[in-house]
């Protein structure tokens, strides 16, 4: 995790053209292929649009803030209706898009609630979803790496709640974000997120990315069938949702310098590892 944030600028509070001016180059291009289907184009999508972006994909990082912002564009159009974009030549606000999708994954928010909650209820109703498919050691797993103690508790919508408390100072929320991302990448693009198989994933996340997985794919297929629109902001709410993650984590975090795990920066000792994470220890 590599991505540098500007300490006046919170990422949790942050707009969608901020997150993309910060995000690493890897991350827009899966933002990319989501949003001109593989280099495709899609008839939604102008043509030289489709072009410039998968340009900009053929050369790590040669995205230019012109090019974030044509992507964060592109992704509010695909949000707004064709009557709405008639007017609206920059299509609807980033947060009307996540409002939009949060509705369509039928997760629960209140009518005052924040880009962030809305983003975080997303993977909080994919992760759920395959919470209760989970076998009864795979739920004490989950749980367990979400910093839920009373294991007796668990139940329908456990998960959802978990991602609200997280260890870690909220890493928790990050690891559960990249697990999300990368399943959706795999069912919509056939490939996953670069770096999953690294000090990111704990152990015991790990085990669950199959179940996870499951969820994302069904999830995917009632998004793929409501609509084409869907198909593009679905996976691209999901993925800027885990790039806010990564951004968040990345300010609060350090590296153990034992076996690379990020740590909560007032963390005295590892979470993966146990070592002490103070140089002076």
């Amino acid at each position: 995790m590599t991505a540098k944030t500007a300490k006046n600028v919170d990422p949790a509070a942050a707009d969608l053209e901020w997150l993309l001016r910060h995000a690493e180059s890897e991350d827009l291009d899966t933002l990319v292929d989501y949003i001109t289907d593989k280099g495709e184009g899609r008839v939604a999508l102008d043509g030289d649009v489709c072009k410039r972006l998968v340009a900009c994909k053929g050369i790590k990082g040669l995205y230019n803030d012109e090019d974030r912002e044509i992507i964060a564009r592109e992704i509010r159009l695909f949000g707004g209706s064709t009557l709405v974009n008639m007017f609206r030549g920059d299509g609807v606000e980033y947060a009307e898009v996540v409002r939009d999708v949060a509705k369509h994954l039928k997760v629960n928010f209140s009518s005052d609630a924040s880009t962030l909650s809305l983003e975080q209820g997303i993977l909080a109703k994919l992760v759920d979803a395959a919470f209760e498919d989970m076998s009864s050691e795979q739920q004490k797993a989950l749980l367990k790496e979400l910093n839920i103690v009373n294991l007796s508790a668990a139940g329908p919508g456990a998960a959802i709640l978990a991602l609200g408390i997280g260890r870690a100072g909220g890493f928790a929320t990050y690891q559960m974000a990249v697990v999300v991302a990368n399943a959706l990448a795999k069912t919509v693009l056939g490939r996953g997120l670069p770096f999953v198989a690294g000090p990111v994933i704990s152990k015991g996340l790990g085990v669950l990315l199959g179940p996870i997985g499951w969820a994302v794919t069904a999830a995917w297929g009632l998004a793929d069938i409501s609509g084409a629109a869907y198909r593009v902001t679905v996976p691209c709410v999901v993925h800027i949702a885990y790039i806010r993650q990564k951004l968040i984590a990345a300010r609060n975090s350090a590296a153990c310098p034992s076996c690379q795990a990020p740590n909560a920066v007032a963390s005295k000792f590892c979470g993966e590892c146990g070592k002490p994470l103070s140089k002076a220890a």
